[in-house]
This record gives C-alpha cells, structure tokens and sequence, in this order.
C-alpha cells in the first residue's frame, strides 16, 4: 500500500499513456479512420434475412445519392413500414467536394460493413463525411448529447481574449449554420491578434428542423468550457451536429466560401470579418485535395506531438515531485462502457494511515470541520503543503463502508471542473479515509444562509454558482462515460473554491445507471427532504428528473436567499416553494429579489432563473426540463420558456436528512458543521409527507 506519490514504478507505468497521448494527434491525420463509431449491441439481425438486402441495397446507394446532391441524402430501402425496412442518411461536410465527399462516403459504406457486423443500428463520423442507419427511422429527431469530444495539447495565447473572440465567433457560426445556411453548415474566422486568428466551423445534419439545429450546437458550443477552455482548438461531436475550432485552417477555405455563398446572407463576426469573408487560402488546395489535407495536418501534429512528449515528460518529474494528478488524455468520449466495481481499481489513490495522520495532526479536534451522517471532516496539510480535506468514516456506521466504496470508484472515474476532487483513500487498519482537495470558501449554505456573510454574494457570483451547478449535473447525467444521479443535491453539497466555483461534492448516495435506462427504482430511501422529489420521497422511484428538482430548490434558494425549510421560531412560516409559488402567481416578484445585494442586481435575469427554477420543481417529472435544457435555457435570452405548472410541496420535516442506517440528522456535508440527531415524530416521517397544489391566479 502508498500514496499516490511513493513508488518510482508507478511512474513508469504511465509511459504507455506518454506513447499514446504523443501519437494521438498524428492519427488525426488518418482520414481513413472515424472519430466517432456507434453501434447499439442490443439490434442484431438475421444474416441472409430482408434487412440485410435492403442494408445492403442502402449502403450502395446512399455515397453516390449523397455526392450527386450537395452533400447529402436520406433513404429508405424495403417494402411497407414494419417490414424490415432500413434507414438511412449520408452527409459530407459542407467544404467537401463531390469527389472527394464521394470516397469519403465510399470508404465508410465499405468500413461500415466490418464494423459492428450484424447490428441494425450504426454510425460512423469522419472528419469530412458521417454514415448512419437503422431499422427504425430517425429523420428529423435531434440528439443534442455530446458522444465525443478532442482538444488541442496548446494553450491559447491571451487565454480571455481568444475566449471572447471563440464565443462570438461560434455564436455567429451556430445562428448562420441553423437559419441562414441552406447545407446547414457555416465556417469562419476572427483575429484574436495580428498573427492569431480562430478558425471555427458549425454543421448539422440536413434532416433537422433549424430550431432543432440551434439546440443542438447551442449546447455543443457550452460545453467546450467542459472540455477544450484555454485551449488552441477542440471539437464536441455528437449524432446530429459537431462544431470544432483552432488556430488554423483546417478546412478548405474557398470551398467553404462557395458553400456559404448559397446562404440568404452571412452575419458579421465581431472583431473579424464577415464569417464568409475570409481572405485565408490554402495553396494548393483544390477542395478535396487529400494530399494537401494529410501534408498540413502532419506539419501541425508531428511538432505538437514532440512538444506533447517534452510537456508530458516534465509532467511526470512534476507528478513523481508534487503529487500532483495526471493529466488528461487528448480524446474522450460517451460510450457504455464496462467498468470495474472494486476498490482494487483505485489502487493508484491510495494513501497511508500514517502519511494522513501527520496531515491532520492526528485527526486533531483544531483541524475539525464539521461532522455529518458519514463521519467528521478534518482539514489536512501534506508536506509538500498541499491542504486536503479528510473524511473519516464513522465507526458505528454500517452504510458508511458501502457509500465510501461508492464514492471513490465514482469520483475516480469522473473529471469535470464542477465536480469536487477526489485526490485519494486510505482503507489501513479499521481506518475508513477520503480524500478531497480542500475548498478553501467551505460550502454554500455558509455564506449563502448567513444574514452577514450574503453580502458577499452578489448576482454575479450567484448566477456564478447556478450555471456551474447546472454543468457539473449535465456531465453526471449526459456527458461522462457513466450515467450517474446523485440523489442528494443540495446547499451543503455544493462546494466554492477560492474564486467562487461551485463544485458538486458527496457521491455517497449516486447511484449509476446503463446508458440505456433512466429510471432507478428503491426501497432505502435517503436523502434531505425539501430538496428531495415527490415521486421519490413517497415511492422511491429516482432519474435524472430528481436530480432536476433538487437543482431547482437550489435556484430558487440562491436567488431568494432563503432556506427551503419551516422556522418554528416564532410561529409556522411558509416553505420556500409555497412562498415563491405565491409571490409568482400573484404577480408580486419584488419581494422575491430582496434576498440578493442591491449592488449589481439584474432583476430580468434573476426573474429568467426563478422562471427555470419553477420549472425544475413541477411535480410530474415529466414536465421538468432536462439539464441539458436548463443549460440552454440559462445561456440563451432568446429562448422562450413555458409557463410553470403549481410546483410540487414535500414538506414534512426541516431540512432532515434520511439515511438508510434509519436515523434522520441534518447538516450533512463535506466541510460542514456538526449533525444533529433530529427528534422523530410524525411530521418527521416519511409517511406523512403531503402536497399542496396551488392554482395561480
């Protein structure tokens, strides 16, 4: 057993990922081989049956359709509907010429026919040509999920400014992609400095309607903080569009100009010239010249390959040093995969006793945080000064084992800036230990519920704080490898660092899901009432819609600066659904805004976020928004949103958190204050939970 810094072998054995991560970009210059393979294990077909005739009959004829017709065409093989008809559709992107889309297409048909052999349903994307069919028809059905995503080793130049220029420039790209371009497809470029320009693209496939378009790159344009910030270029890629940037051209630039020529018009790009405008050529290149492509993708990768080798060498002196974590490889992508469910997987984060006992003083009581349902948090300090936060596994805590075991082969696998981190465990002796980064602004509920300290949150943070939890809850449910709920958002689970980041913490209630299913079923129902949904509070029953509403108490709690609970104090008081429901209904918003600081108020914007808040909190599960939604919504003025139905009321307790030891306590978080049992009684159980439907006027 060590720590994740001892052991010179343990190096050593990232040298394949130093070979691998080197070679990565050089592959990119394969145009022989997909970026993204899809093929659902669960759609077998009969060899010799009427779907492999009509397949057959499909992949021969759709490369040549496609080619002859700007790039695309659908089609459909076989007799009547239900009688093993096969679907189908072929695109190249939108600077492709005919020839060249022609034995990009051809290349994939014939790829296509080893690839997942026997599947009715696959998909193959290249850089410059994407391949789908199936048995069922999926014509005009966008999916906005993210499936694959790539960024460039380089860092940007002028890290603020080149954001601000990639931000316009993909926005402009996204509108005239979706409304003004007949291939669905834009192109172009705006200068960040006299000698650095960005490059960008935005396509879709043709099937869709242009709202559905928007959608659909909208949300691939907000994930590249997720995946590719401070980057000098990326791509998101997913079924139906993909947008990728860098600092150079890596499209054809005249082509693109002639395809964009065909649009009712061009939007200007701020701080550049009209998106079609570009005054960039290729030598050389002649539209679909491979030699060329191939030459220039080689002299960009081969340099970054050997600088990645250089950078990835200095980064294991750095990590053998420092303990630092290891960096992330240049590829990742959503995929159902099979994943080891021990702790022997984690072996590499293992701590010794010994190492955390100094760090903590010996788990002094000056370096307690707090205590919750799993145990006491301490706060630590390794040799090399790093501060960690420790948390101890309760003794008397049966459940405690199995949350822990949860936790790390979770938070192991799942990297997301508004995610906390798990640097590490240890499991020596009757020793139960995780370790976290320490976040040096502790949890929400302290600053945001203190009468002093939520001064300190003005509108900015908050909405800060609201669109960082909305993309760290997309990536559980969307965008990692697994597909997770977490079952116990809330205030105290949300953690700020120095700069006000919020970081979703405490996996010890998650549970996975198969990327197929979406809807968990339990008898051990814990959680913290007020946040938690109806459907689940009262039978159990769990998805991402859950995780929804509890994100929706979250908004309207930091808007409000309330607490959803019941004070006693000085008499019954409403809870904090009931009284925005009504304030809302009534039409009377101001008293809703007088929780946030004056200074920097934006009242249309906090209205926008009560708006989805109420949203997320409706009580049928079905008509709350997804969170890939919600952060559309968050990011988009221009979308118009429903109007929320009476939300859903669970309120029989205050604040209790149930645990599935059975005993309620309150408080539970990762740097939290200590928890108090809570009296049992009536209005505390689980039983007597009620609703309250409201009808505005």
């Amino acid at each position: 057993m060590q720590s994740p810094s001892s052991g010179s072998g343990a190096m050593w054995n990232l040298l394949p990922l130093l070979f691998i991560s080197s070679s990565l970009l050089v592959a990119t210059a394969n145009a022989d081989d997909p970026w993204y393979t899809d093929c659902p294990s669960n759609t077998n077909y009969t060899r010799g049956s009427a779907f492999q005739a009509n397949l057959d009959a499909l992949l021969s004829s759709l490369p040549a359709a496609a080619a002859a017709s700007s790039g695309f065409a659908d089609n459909v093989t076989g007799g009547a509907p239900g009688q093993q008809q096969a679907y189908g559709l072929a695109q190249c992107r939108g600077d492709v010429n005919a020839s060249a889309c022609l034995a990009c297409l051809d290349g994939s048909a014939r790829h296509m026919a080893g690839t997942c052999p026997g599947q009715k349903e696959r998909m193959l994307i290249y850089d410059e040509c994407l391949l789908r069919h199936s048995n069922e028809s999926f014509f005009g059905v966008a999916d906005s999920s993210v499936r694959l995503w790539a960024w460039n080793a380089q860092n940007a130049t002028r890290p603020e400014e080149f954001t601000s220029r990639l931000g316009a420039l993909m926005g402009n790209l996204t509108a005239t992609a979706a409304f003004a371009s007949p291939r669905m497809f834009a192109a172009g470029e705006t200068a960040v400095t006299p000698f650095v320009n960005i490059f960008g693209m935005a396509q879709c496939t043709r099937d869709l309607a242009a709202d559905d378009c928007n959608r659909c790159l909208v949300n691939a344009v907000a994930f590249i903080p997720n995946c590719c910030d401070g980057k000098q270029g990326g791509r998101v890629i997913g079924r139906s569009c993909s947008i990728r940037f860098e600092v150079y051209p890596f499209y054809n630039v005249q082509a693109a100009q002639e395809a964009m020529a065909m649009s009712p018009a061009a939007a200007p790009v701020p701080g550049g010239g009209p998106i079609n405008g570009s005054n960039h050529s290729v030598p050389g290149n002649t539209g679909g010249n491979h030699t060329v492509r191939n030459r220039t993708a080689l002299l960009v990768s081969i340099p970054a390959a050997v600088t990645l080798l250089v950078l990835l060498l200095v980064a294991l002196y750095l990590c053998k040093r420092n303990r630092k974590p290891r960096r992330d490889v240049q590829v990742a992508s959503v995929r159902n995969e099979e994943e080891a469910d021990g702790m022997a997987s984690s072996e590499s984060l293992l701590y010794n006793l010994s190492t955390l006992r100094a760090a903590t003083d010996n788990f002094s009581v000056e370096n307690k945080l707090g205590e919750g349902g799993f145990g006491p948090v301490y706060k630590g300090t390794l040799q090399d000064g790093q501060e960690i936060a420790v948390k101890r596994l309760s003794a008397t805590s049966q459940q405690g084992q199995v949350e822990m075991k949860n936790e790390v082969v979770l938070l192991a696998k799942l990297q997301h800036r508004n995610l906390v981190r798990l640097l590490g465990c240890c499991i020596e002796e009757h020793e139960r230990l995780l370790v976290y980064e320490f976040l040096t602004n502790n949890s929400l509920d302290k600053i945001l519920f203190d009468p002093v300290r939520q001064e300190e949150l003005g509108w900015g943070l908050r909405h800060k704080i609201i669109e960082g939890i909305s993309r760290g809850l997309l990536y559980l449910h969307e965008d990692s490898r697994l597909t997770i709920i977490h079952r116990d958002l809330k205030a105290s689970n949300i953690l700020l660092d120095a700069n006000m980041n919020p970081k979703i913490s405490d996996f010890g209630l998650a549970k996975l899901f198969s990327i197929d299913s979406s809807v968990g079923n339990t008898s051990r129902i814990a959680g913290t009432y007020g946040y938690m949904s109806p459907e689940y509070a009262l039978h159990g029953i769990f998805s991402a819609k859950s995780d929804v509403f509890s994100y929706g108490v979250l908004i309207l709690e930091i808007v409000t600066g309330r607490r959803n609970a019941y004070t006693h104090a000085s008499g019954p008081s409403e809870d904090l659904l009931t009284y925005v429901w009504k304030q809302w209904s009534r039409g009377s918003v101001q008293p809703l805004l007088e929780g946030c600081p004056d200074e920097g108020r934006r009242p249309q914007e906090m209205l926008r976020c009560i708006h989805i808040g109420l949203l997320c909190v409706q009580e049928d599960p079905h008509l709350r928004p997804s969170m890939a939604s919600v952060v559309v919504m968050l990011n988009s003025r221009s979308i118009t949103l429903p109007a929320p139905a009476a939300p859903a009321f669970v309120v029989p307790g205050h604040g209790l958190t149930v645990t599935a030891d059975g005993v309620p306590v309150t408080g539970t978080d990762l740097n939290g204050a200590r928890a108090v049992p809570a009296a049992r009684g009536p209005s505390m159980s689980i039983n007597e939970a009620s609703y309250t439907h409201l009808e505005p006027r």
